[in-house]
């Protein structure tokens, strides 16, 4: 892999990881247009989630380090077992949905149509991340597992979930952004270990810069979409989902 197609896909990575139109299916696209199939892609893909990872803990450290609370981390277990669950249980077919790319196309579509109307359809309440409940982080927890198929949004998922629990938009957000770590750091971490053995000394240089710019590309968008979000809402990233999963599927047929 060249630095310029390790670039291109780290800054894609970390710019729609926490934004509602699907960093999966958007290194998909990439992949499929820049025509990369270097043996280690899917890896490779996964692992750089990393550095988006280490940007939420880095911009919220008082919220996972300085103010430590075992009701904060508690909820974010709770949150994460569905997803534990379903990816170990479905392990196989998920791969192989990874490597349909129509699949991208049809639910950035059909995510994308949900998001036009999600702000009218889910209004939010007042809970914030302190105040809501065990069972709210659950149902968080089930509703992201859905963004497991590739295009839905790991994001938009939980979001969905989180105002359907009556959060506040901003908590919703924040609370996708914090869910987001231990699911992401387990995909990754599986990844790496089920495959350890076919990543070559370049492959693992190529990981590493890619997490540094995924954790600079992560930072800014992190910063930039709770204020996007609570001025505009979700529709705009409906309209544009639904645009670019349309581009997408014409250029694979």
């Amino acid at each position: 892999m060249t630095f310029t197609e390790n670039a291109i896909f780290s800054a894609v990575e970390g710019l729609t990881e926490y934004l509602p139109v699907s960093s999966t299916g958007h290194l998909m696209m990439f992949q499929e247009w820049m025509n990369v199939n270097d043996s280690s892609i899917d890896t490779y893909l996964i692992s750089i989630q990393f550095g988006a990872i280490m940007a939420v803990v880095f911009l919220y450290w008082e919220r996972f380090i300085k103010n430590f609370s075992i009701s904060f981390y508690s909820k974010l277990i709770v949150g994460f077992i569905p997803a534990a669950i379903l990816g170990l249980l479905f392990d196989d077919f998920l791969e192989t949905l990874l490597q349909t790319p129509a699949v991208v196309g049809v639910m950035l579509i059909l995510v994308g149509l949900f998001l036009v109307f999600m702000d009218r359809w889910l209004k939010p309440g007042e809970k914030t991340v302190d105040s809501m409940s065990f069972k709210d982080a659950f149902v968080i927890g089930v509703v992201q597992s859905f963004a497991m198929i590739p295009g839905t949004s790991r994001s938009a998922a939980s979001i969905a979930g989180a105002l359907g629990c009556k959060l506040s938009k901003h908590s919703a957000t924040e609370f996708s952004f914090f869910l987001a770590v231990p699911t992401l750091s387990a995909a990754a971490g599986y990844k790496m270990l089920k495959n350890w053995d076919e990543l070559t000394s370049s492959a693992l240089s190529d990981i590493a810069i890619g997490n540094v710019l995924s954790f600079i590309t992560a930072a800014i968008a992190v910063k930039l979409f709770i204020g996007v979000v609570q001025k505009y809402g979700f529709a705009a990233f409906g309209i544009y989902r639904i645009i670019i999963g349309s581009i997408f599927l014409i250029t694979l047929w």
